[in-house]
């Protein structure tokens, strides 16, 4: 890498002291009786079922907030529910719960979005700490996390999103995994699988997972996947209505001039249909991990790869940057289409520990700590057009309180350290190094009906740029308290504000370019400042009788909001986007209600209504860009034991409250079905899951995606995936 400086040694040694601190502590926490092995759990398992404590009770809340549960807002997807809802891309398995939507920049390449908010304002989580990747700088960038690993997914909001940073803005997705064991296994080893198929991209899926004890306490892990697609089919007509009557406009245009030939090819781009060109990946993970366990207590490491390659679509008639003109394009058009690709490696090493203390003011620690080495590189045609490279470190340790009375809590340390470099023609983000250290702190107040929770955050973050010779340096403090009240054991009502402030991020402050895989010409500003913003949110859920309720209201107040804007300018030949900040305004509701009016040992029948709502816009009236519409989604679910059957109808409404220079969106309906058959009453972990998607065959765009009038949603799909443990 380019920058070999303290800060890196720094955060090495930060990591090697936490392993160390991690190794010490059962030494203080464990008698001389202590035993010489950790008690094996036997529970359900699957290839994502929810974590298992070592008492065998079900964990559901965040990994670090497993004693607290003042969480609003917060959903967790595991089970068959994330069988159901399996991607290759983490935002597209999440679109089914309220408030989640996803950026679809292309089917190798999907982010999720909370709320409206995007990038720097969802921070992606392993297991607590972050990707360590480049996903949240750019939508074409894919999360370097591979759901088909996942145990379970967390989406989480409210006070608590402070544990994770100020990034977490508008909320976290905590991705949950097994690479690092968490429980010693019952049998002589544990292994789960899954093999998955569809049609509307030829879809060929696989994946395992194994675990072995080894005795002495220690259990080794290993799991592996590989997905490859073909390029996605769509109804109808590739491009968006207004798209297609420009370049038929242009080929008009083209054909009075006497260029026959570029007519032909432009009206060849706007009546493409049926196939989504050059939008196939390819995807393989393999992780490896040993942990140990005394009573309990754990200590583990692991070591990974993941690497995927994938399609980007390109918006017809747009140009990139050439050198040499008219011969440069005459080159191009002999090689056929232009192409743009995306290939990224990432090589990772966890630890986690989790060391029961005694007695003291503490009861546990917890520790995790994680290294990437990420090269993600983009291709036009064959040639190599940018290379991204980023080793970066993150650390967090976290004393979790005895509770004392009616008050629980935990605080803590993190450490963050991303060192940045893009090489090439097109590298449009200065070689730059990040390094952020913070201290955090949970508290929760009360056992009664109500209860009180608050959160603090401090951090001090530093951004440079040497070649620029610019060096940004941000201390902020971030708070939040949310109050509730508990009218019966099944359901809270209550409250949550919070003040956040958020550092700008490198590429935020230091782009200056042409970037090849969002044909966009992007320019920062090294002058921003801190983003704040205050938010109130009112939340209910629980359950009356047979039916079960969670619904929230929020608005969040921003001062000095970053975004990528439009100019309506153009440079190189590619529409000018540029980074600027004013007051911004969030409001939105989100709910979901579910209701099982029949319930006999043998039959259930559940009705689902699900929907959210958000209107975003700045200080001078101009709406936010790519904001969702209103989008509802009701279902029935029957359910035998052995057999699960779900119909829905997903509905969105037209988008047309838009950004200058943005296109109003159309709504759409999908019709979806599914059934899951677990053939063996004795064995409920052996499934066979069909589902049909958009039975109808009818066309759809995301608003919340940058490639939406030239990557519409897939067509009708037909999909089969068989689920086993042993």
């Amino acid at each position: 890498m380019l920058y070999h400086t303290v800060s890196l040694r720094r955060g090495l040694a930060t990591s090697i002291s936490l392993i160390a601190l991690a190794q010490a502590a059962p030494a203080f926490a464990q008698d001389a009786a202590a035993q010489d092995k950790a008690e094996a759990t036997s529970a359900e398992d699957d290839l994502h079922n929810r974590r298992i404590a070592f008492d065998g009770t079900i964990i559901v809340s965040a990994e670090a907030l497993r004693e607290f549960d003042l969480l609003a807002g917060s959903d967790v997807m595991e089970g068959e529910e994330l069988d159901a809802n399996m991607d290759g891309q983490l935002g597209e398995v999440l679109t089914s719960i309220p408030g989640v939507t996803a950026s679809g920049f292309a089917p190798g390449a999907s982010r999720p979005i909370l709320r409206g908010f995007s990038g720097e304002r969802v921070k992606v989580l392993v297991d607590g700490i972050g990707a360590i990747d480049v996903s949240n700088t750019s939508a074409d960038h894919a999360v370097s996390i591979d759901p088909l690993t996942a145990e379970s997914i967390e989406v989480l909001r409210g006070p608590a999103v402070l544990l994770y940073g100020s990034q977490a803005i508008g909320g976290a997705v905590n991705v949950i995994d097994k690479r690092i064991p968490r429980r010693i296994p019952a049998e002589d080893f544990h292994l789960d699988a899954l093999v998955r198929a569809d049609t509307v991209k030829d879809l060929r899926e696989g994946g395992a997972s194994l675990d072995v004890p080894l005795g002495g306490g220690f259990v080794v892990h290993a799991d592996g996947i590989y997905r490859q697609t073909d390029d996605l089919e769509v109804p109808g007509f590739v491009l968006s209505e207004d798209l297609r009557a420009d370049l038929l406009a242009d080929a008009a245009e083209e054909e009075e001039e006497g260029a026959f030939e570029e007519a032909e090819e432009l009206r060849e781009a706007a009546n493409a249909s049926d196939t989504l060109f050059n939008s196939g990946t390819e995807t393989w993970a393999a992780n490896g991990g040993l942990a140990f366990f005394r009573n309990d207590s754990s200590l583990g490491v692991s070591v990974g790869v993941y690497d995927t390659f994938y399609g980007v679509p390109i918006l017809p008639g747009a140009h990139h940057h050439e050198e040499e003109g008219e011969e440069a394009h005459s080159e191009e058009e002999e090689k056929g289409p232009e192409t743009v690709s995306i290939g990224l490696r990432q090589y990772r090493a966890d630890m986690r520990g989790d060391i029961v203390l005694g007695d003291g003011i503490f009861e546990r620690l917890k520790i995790r700590a994680g290294y990437s080495d990420y090269t993600h590189t983009e291709f036009e045609g064959d040639e190599v057009g940018t290379v991204f490279d980023v080793q970066g470190i993150e650390a967090r340790a976290e004393l979790l309180q005895n509770q004392d009375g009616v008050l629980r809590g935990s605080i803590g340390t993190q450490f963050y350290f991303r060192d940045f470099a893009a090489e090439g023609a097109e590298a449009y983000v200065a070689p730059n190094r990040t390094e952020q250290i913070s201290f955090f702190t949970l508290q929760e107040y009360g056992n009664g009906p109500l209860q009180l929770e608050g959160a603090l955050r401090y951090e001090m973050t530093d951004v440079d740029s040497v070649p620029l010779g610019i060096e940004r340096d941000f201390d902020s403090v971030s708070g939040a308290v949310g109050l509730a009240y508990q009218a019966t054991p099944s359901s809270r009502t209550g409250v949550n504000l919070s003040r956040v402030a958020r550092a700008p991020s490198a590429e935020e402050l230091f782009s200056e370019g042409p970037h090849i895989a969002t044909q966009q010409f992007e320019i920062g500003d090294p002058d921003l400042s801190m983003e704040k913003a205050w938010g109130v949110e009112l939340f209910a859920r629980g359950s009356l009788g047979p039916v079960d309720l969670s619904v929230a209201a929020y608005r969040s107040w921003f001062d000095e909001y970053i975004y990528l804007s439009e100019t309506g300018l153009e440079e190189d030949e590619l529409p000018v986007f540029e980074y600027l900040q004013q007051d911004a305004t969030y409001t939105g509701v989100e709910g979901q209600i579910a209701w099982t009016f029949i319930d006999t040992p043998g039959f259930d029948l559940t009705a689902d209504l699900r929907g959210e709502y958000i209107e975003a816009e700045f200080g001078n009236g101009f709406k936010v860009p790519r904001i969702p519409p209103l989008g509802l989604m009701g279902a029935l679910e029957a359910d035998t034991g052995n057999l699960t059957l779900r119909g829905e109808v997903e509905w969105f409404d037209d988008q047309n409250d838009v950004a200058p220079f943005e296109t109003a969106t159309e709504g759409f309906t999908f019709v979806n079905a599914s059934a899951t058959w677990r053939p063996l009453e004795s064995d409920p972990t052996l499934a066979v899951i069909l589902k049909a998607e958009n039975i109808f065959d009818e066309e759809g765009r995301r608003h919340s995606s940058f490639t939406k009038d030239f990557v519409p949603l897939p067509g009708r799909n037909i999909s089969v995936a068989v689920r086993m443990s042993m």
